[in-house]
Order: C-alpha cells, then sequence, then structure tokens
C-alpha cells in the first residue's frame, strides 16, 4: 500500500479553515518523474529543485563528452539519472514543501490520495474536536456556577466517606 505524507502551511497548521491548503505527498516511485523530469518539477512548482537538475543534468551531460564516453553509456548514465529522478521526487516534493515553512501533520497509508483524504481527517478531526471546534464546550455566556444553588451537581461539596476523612489527616482540622 502506498505511504502518504500529509503536509499542512504554518499559520494554518491547527485551522479547521485551511484544510483545503493541505497537501498530500505520496512516497515511493514516479513513473512520471523519470519519464518527463523537468516538466514534473515544473507541474508541481518545484523551481529550486528545477534549477538544480538542470545544473546538474548539463555539468553531467558535458562532464561525460568531455571524458569520451560513448553514446550507449551516456545513454545508460542519464536512465540511471532519471530513475533516481524518479525515486526521489517525493523526498524534493517535502524538501520544497518544507522549506516553504510547511510542516508535515501525518503519515497515512492507504490505496489512493482520496482514501488517504478520508484516514486521514478521521483522525485528524477526532483530534482537533478538544482543541479548536468543540462543540460539546461549557457555554461561557452564562454566570459562573455557585455554590448556593440547588440542583447544580456541583453546588455542595462531596459527601464525607462514612469512616471520616482517608488520608493523613484522621479528621478535619485535626493536629499532625
Amino acid at each position: 500500500m502506498p505511504v502518504y505524507t500529509v503536509h499542512a502551511p504554518s499559520p494554518y497548521g491547527a485551522d479547521l479553515r485551511a484544510t483545503d491548503k493541505f497537501v498530500f505527498v505520496r512516497d515511493g516511485f514516479h513513473v512520471w518523474a523519470m519519464i518527463f523530469g523537468p516538466v514534473w518539477l515544473l507541474w508541481h512548482r518545484l523551481w529550486l529543485a528545477l534549477i538544480g537538475w538542470l545544473i546538474f543534468f548539463g555539468a553531467f551531460q558535458v562532464g561525460l563528452a568531455s571524458l569520451g564516453v560513448g553514446r550507449a553509456s551516456i545513454f545508460v548514465a542519464d536512465l540511471v539519472v532519471a530513475v533516481l529522478m524518479g525515486l526521489e521526487a517525493a523526498s524534493l516534493r517535502r524538501w520544497t514543501l518544507s522549506r516553504g515553512n510547511w510542516r508535515q501533520l501525518d503519515v497515512v497509508i492507504a490505496d489512493d490520495e482520496d482514501t488517504a483524504e478520508h484516514r486521514f481527517f478521521d483522525r485528524w478531526s477526532q483530534k482537533q474536536r478538544g482543541i479548536v471546534n468543540d462543540q460539546w464546550a461549557v457555554d461561557r455566556g452564562g454566570p459562573p456556577p455557585t455554590r448556593s444553588v440547588p440542583g447544580q451537581p456541583f453546588s455542595n461539596p462531596p459527601p464525607l466517606p462514612s469512616g471520616g476523612i482517608i488520608g493523613l489527616f484522621p479528621e478535619p482540622g485535626g493536629s499532625r
């Protein structure tokens, strides 16, 4: 099963309004990044990675040509570079997101991206319920409860145990 990492922009990390900005990056081999390396980098807006790839690939070609390597060997070397691009495409994307102050929220295992989103948001919304958008929170509009209001569960102190106080002090207000 594919593994996805979930990334969110830092200022909106725990904000429920920013869920449409979350990015799911599939870990593993990317065939399109191997076949069309520069186009894949452009598509995902990996500008620094594209510049680095162009510089590396140009220097690599010049280096092989200056060494007098044959065309078949250059083709095999280019194929190896393309396979490495396919293997490291997800890492380049995660690196670019981390440079842009995105933070990794979670790792999800799923068959496809839709299932990964579903699993992630099920888990994430349960965690966020107590932090951000808790509908079960106490109503802050009313006055604070007092001890003299009958009928409220915390109006009276809890009853003492039948045998007195349990612990280091055998009776209330007694000496040590």
